[in-house]
């Protein structure tokens, strides 16, 4: 496997099953460095620019706190507070920047101005989150799931909600991997079907498989994973009410936890909606994993950065 120094990462689909396992297998090892109080400065004196049009609690931590836990530093950009803000072309504040970081994550509106800021930019461009895709999340849930179930190969994650970015990555991860993963999600909102091709494409070769229905209890019968997501994103306030009322069915709630696998876990992104996507004793209950879900987002990100960013990070896996 050639090294990833120098790559961008934009979606999951730009990177092979071997790299997206060796990403995992590095965040594991880091995060058992980080638990024992190992220091492990693998970006020391690298600075990370961290650019963000949408607000956020766990991007911005976990970006910002993994940096320094790595060594380096991280900068807080508001592109409010950017000339990007008054109409500055991406592709100038990409070169720029390029000249003073050492590599830019962007959590944007439109992935096509991540993707402007990646052709222009001449260091590791990351994506935080896009309209498009969330690949960030998707390496910290692929790490939980096998965190907690020691394989990824062969296993039934099973998607109830918005076919959004948070699906989209989830779907190109998991047949990536070789995982079945069923989307359950009313019609008009299932995912693109351009992912979802990829998706497919991605599970011809690697054992795994994608379905897409509109039936919740079909989605979720015998599953190792349940996942949900909020219904309305951000940038869908003005739907939340008709959305609730459409997505109704596909509440992750104990009816649906009984239809799933005796081991299932439940996942979710965060933050979490309760009574809404998923019902309070489910998300607080003993199955669910989603603030291991949430803490991993910093230790695959971790992995992430010194891969794109540094070059002293092979062997670290092995210690």
């Amino acid at each position: 496997m050639k090294g990833m120094r120098g790559r961008h990462f934009l979606t999951l689909q730009d990177f092979t099953a071997e790299e997206i396992t060796a990403i995992l297998d590095l965040a594991g090892a880091l995060k058992l460095k980080q638990q024992q109080k190992i220091p492990h400065p693998l970006l020391a004196g690298k600075t990370l620019g961290m650019i963000f049009e949408k607000p956020s609690t766990r991007t911005r931590v976990s970006f910002e706190v993994g940096m320094w836990q790595l060594g380096g530093h991280a900068l807080f950009l508001s592109s409010q507070e950017l000339q990007i803000g008054r109409g500055e072309p991406i592709r100038d504040t990409a070169s720029v920047l390029s000249r003073y970081v050492d590599g830019i994550m962007i959590r944007a509106f439109a992935h096509s101005g991540v993707e402007e800021m990646a052709r222009y930019a001449t260091v590791p461009v990351i994506n935080g989150l896009t309209d498009l895709y969330h690949p960030c999340q998707a390496l910290a849930d692929l790490l939980t799931i096998r965190e907690k179930k020691g394989l990824l190969q062969g296993l039934r994650v099973a998607y109830l909600g918005d076919g959004n970015n948070v699906a989209h990555s989830l779907m190109l991860g998991c047949t990536k991997l070789g995982i079945h993963i069923s989307v359950g999600a009313p019609r008009g909102y299932w995912p693109q079907a351009e992912i979802r091709a990829k998706a497919e494409q991605n599970a011809r070769f690697s054992g795994g498989s994608v379905t897409v229905t509109s039936d919740p209890a079909a989605a979720v019968e015998g599953a190792d994973v349940l996942y949900t997501d909020v219904w309305a994103s951000m940038g869908q306030e003005q739907e939340k009410i008709e959305r609730k009322k459409i997505f109704a069915p596909y509440q992750l709630n104990g009816d649906k936890l009984a239809q799933a696998g005796p081991e299932a876990i439940v996942m979710h992104c965060l933050p979490a909606c309760r009574g809404e996507e998923i019902s309070a004793d489910v998300l607080e209950g003993e199955r669910s994993v989603v603030l291991d879900q949430a803490e991993n987002r910093m230790h695959a990100q971790k992995a992430l950065m010194a891969m794109l960013m540094g070059n002293n990070y092979s062997g670290v896996s092995s210690q």
